[in-house]
């Protein structure tokens, strides 16, 4: 297991700057505004030859217990336990203050390697405050800014003894050594992103799922802001799942925060492999979970729509048969999209959304023969040809499949400009029923065939 080390402090000394400063991109949303940063959050640092895993941290406060803050705290206590060592951050250009103070007691009592680093210590300003900090005794200060880059030397050397010796293979390999096999690939976590409107209850399935109460989770909508990815294994399948914010109407957001929590869910979609769209059973398909199922279907990502909250509806199948339907009117663009009907609190439903978030993986990763490619579309061809343009007929000659992940095809034809969207639309569709793609987005590609005539002049009259 790679070493550990938790970054905390007090709120807004540069916990998450420097998170990502380690990790090397921005992973952890940073903000003027105090306590951003509320669930704990690891990635892959590295400095120099050093390897570790960072955990980012809430800013350590004090609240009511039962409180957000309270929880919150809770959560850096878990994080604490889980380190190897811990990285103590102070505002160095702030100066030592109570908080400070308490809180390096609470460090101490750890009883683990701490490393006191005097964060946004450039310029002079940075200097006295760092000085201060030897009055905490948890030994000399590593001056750095985590934003400008500055001061990474020194806590190099501070992180160098505390770290494990590396091992030494002893057999040396080449490139060919490491070249995955499809076996390999198979047992790659499923990335899977849960996105909704908020407070729709994504945070409280993955809780369910993993057995505990790893992300914050209240009646208050917008409790998550970073969206935090956790591992999960089920009946032996590994997934990879990322919790995000609740993605309102563009017109509703004026807090910078929560614009910055709303690109943070939009990237987890464009890096996921399966997106899962979850909405309130009471409140279903409003028009911003349309809105939101027609993205995840321009980013070509396999979807699989959850109705949570299904306990609250007293359980009639037939509103499960009416949410089928509903899909096909509503989403014609992914038709016959998984359709999975849940309850995160109760833990109802949780078998067939992994089921079925496994079965929209296998479709989105799915090729189809070429000769058997060919065969349907002679067939989807003569059964409705395609219409006349001007008064010039459209010839579509052989379509072939370009990739997987999600289905994409090219189709050689003449005049691509020309061929209405409507007889894509069919031919989709009449795909999707035939090779059994439903709901993932199917991709066609026009592309005119080369004329072998064309480098031929014409005879003079």
């Amino acid at each position: 297991m790679s070493f550990m080390i938790a970054i905390i402090g007090r709120p807004n000394v540069g916990k998450s700057t420097l998170f990502n400063r380690l990790v090397g991109q921005k992973l952890a949303l940073v903000d003027n505004e105090p306590g951003v940063t509320r669930d704990r959050r690891e990635g892959a640092a590295r400095l120099g030859d050093l390897e570790f895993t960072i955990i980012d941290t809430a800013g350590l406060d004090e609240g009511a217990k039962g409180s957000l803050t309270a929880r919150m705290q809770e959560q850096t206590e878990t994080a604490i336990a889980l380190a190897d060592a811990l990285m103590f951050v102070i505002d160095a250009r702030a100066g030592l203050t109570p908080n400070d103070r308490a809180f390096a007691d609470f460090a101490r009592r750890a009883n683990k390697p701490v490393v006191l680093v005097a964060n946004k210590s450039e310029g002079k300003h940075g200097e006295v405050g760092a000085m201060e900090s030897y009055a905490l005794g948890l030994g000399d200060p590593i001056q750095i800014s985590a934003e400008h880059g500055e001061g990474l030397s020194d806590l190099y050397d501070a992180l160098r003894p505390l770290m494990p010796e590396p091992v030494e293979d002893s057999e040396e390999f080449d490139d060919d050594d490491i070249i995955e096999t499809d076996e390999e690939i198979a047992k790659r976590p499923i990335r899977v992103a849960i996105v909704g409107r908020p407070n729709a209850g994504k945070s409280t399935l993955i809780n369910h799922l993993l057995g505990e109460e790893r992300l914050l989770t209240s009646a208050e909508a917008g409790t998550t802001r970073d969206s935090i990815s956790v591992e999960i294994t089920w009946q032996g399948r590994e997934f990879r799942v990322f919790d995000t914010a609740g993605i309102r109407r563009r017109s509703r957001i004026e807090e910078k925060l929560e614009k910055l929590s709303v690109a943070d869910a939009l990237r987890a979609v464009r890096f996921a492999e399966v997106v899962v769209l979850m909405m309130d059973s009471q409140q279903k398909f409003e028009e911003q979970d349309l809105r939101i199922a027609d993205l995840i279907e321009r980013e070509g990502r396999a979807i699989v729509i959850a109705a949570n909250k299904w306990d609250l509806m007293g359980r009639q199948s037939s509103l499960i048969a009416g949410l089928r339907t509903d899909v096909d009117h509503l989403l014609p663009q992914i038709k016959g999209a998984p359709v999975v009907a849940v309850s995160g609190l109760m833990g109802e439903g949780i078998d067939q959304l992994m089921s079925a978030i496994e079965q929209a993986y296998a479709v989105w990763n799915r090729r189809v023969p070429t000769a058997s490619l060919n065969r349907w579309f002679e067939q989807a061809v003569d059964n409705n040809p395609p219409p006349a343009v001007s008064g010039r007929r459209l010839k579509l000659n052989y379509v072939t499949q370009a990739k997987a992940r999600p289905p994409s095809f090219i189709l050689f034809c003449s005049r691509a400009d020309a061929v209405p969207q409507s007889y894509l639309r069919y031919l989709v569709n009449s795909m999707r029923e035939f090779f059994e793609l439903p709901g993932t987005p199917v991709r066609i590609m026009l592309r005119e065939k080369a004329n072998p005539f064309a480098h031929k002049r014409r005879r003079p009259s």
